[in-house]
């Protein structure tokens, strides 16, 4: 079987014999994010750079490449887009998606890929509430959770059918094999809110929106680079095949008891131990990081290790990663025959 289909059979029944162990992207195009860039996102998100860039929902946001890891709102309670949870409608203006987008590109990217031997994976960035922290502060809306739910789950419900127009053009468009999906749900250490509160306010709505992904036959990979311990039957429930971001801050291996074989964790490695200058970290202390990953994580299947950020900020490191992952993978699979 090649790489694709190895992925795919790991997905399907996690707990069989593992044919090969590797750098969880090894199976995706060599593309910024392993994603074909569709023009939605571009539209959306991915033109923002430099500071004090407001874009299309009213959000001032800074981006400024070598220094910043990513498109960061920059939210204050002066220019908060929503200033009272209760009166949201009078506030957020849901953009409408222009019908003169050109797809030409990302198509011409598709089709060279050889769809045999590689997944075609697009993104949809800002989920449910990374959408919700950039309209409001990041702690007005974490109090809004609690305080306020039922404008909240309002909240959630409008804003997931405007994001089901923009997963339906792409898939229209693109067809892609996997939808991946953003929408960060904690800290390193701790949830941002109870798995109670996932339950009550945001469950149905993405169980909507990735009900409506799974009819049209693509695979979901939610990415969540943080802690996310008691979530993990949500996804399985969600229909999410993929959780990328595992880090190892969570009990991995405690989720994949809970998830019995039906979700596949793609992580386990701490950026923190490894994500730096050169002379700062060694490639042996690289290395070693990759190796106790596999070792902890790879015994029952369901996992495959990766950057939980995707890319590390210091770039010299990810080729590190990626060799360390493929050619202790192979060691340790050989072994554990």
């Amino acid at each position: 079987m090649n790489l694709k289909q190895e992925l795919l059979a790991m997905m399907k029944d996690g707990s069989k014999p593992l044919n090969w162990m590797g750098y969880g992207f090894e199976a995706f195009p060599k593309i910024m994010f392993h994603c074909v860039i569709d023009p939605i996102s571009i539209w959306d998100i991915l033109f923002i750079n430099g500071t004090d860039i407001i874009d299309n929902w009213g959000v001032n946001h800074r981006y400024i490449p070598g220094e910043d890891p990513g498109v960061i709102p920059m939210v204050n309670e002066s220019n908060q887009v929503i200033k009272d949870i209760t009166k949201w409608r009078d506030y957020v203006k849901f953009p409408e998606i222009p019908n003169n987008l050109d797809w030409s590109a990302a198509k011409a990217e598709i089709a060279g890929i050889n769809r045999d031997e590689k997944f075609v994976m697009v993104p949809t960035f800002r989920g449910a509430f990374e959408r919700l922290h950039c309209l409001m502060t990041f702690e007005n809306t974490l109090m809004a959770l609690y305080e306020e739910p039922d404008d909240c789950y309002e909240f959630f419900g409008e804003y997931i059918k405007w994001k089901l127009k923009v997963v339906e053009q792409l898939i229209d468009e693109l067809k892609p094999d996997i939808l991946h999906s953003h929408d960060d749900w904690g800290s390193k250490e701790q949830l941002f809110f109870a798995p109670s509160k996932f339950k009550d306010l945001f469950f149905d709505h993405y169980k909507k929106l990735y009900d409506y992904v799974k009819s049209r036959g693509v695979m979901i990979q939610h990415h969540c680079d943080s802690y996310m311990m008691g979530l993990e039957g949500y996804l399985v429930e969600l229909g999410v095949d993929m959780w990328q971001g595992a880090l190892p801050s969570n009990d991995i291996n405690a989720m994949k008891k809970n998830t019995a074989g039906k979700l596949l964790y793609m992580g386990g490695i701490d950026q923190g131990v490894i994500d730096h200058k050169e002379g700062d970290v060694t490639e042996d202390v690289i290395r070693a990081e990759v190796r106790r990953a596999i070792d902890t994580y790879a015994p029952g299947g369901s996992f495959v290790p990766a950057i939980g950020s995707i890319e590390c900020l210091n770039t010299w490191v990810t080729p590190v990663v990626i060799d360390e992952c493929n050619r202790y993978g192979a060691e340790w699979v050989a072994k554990n025959k």
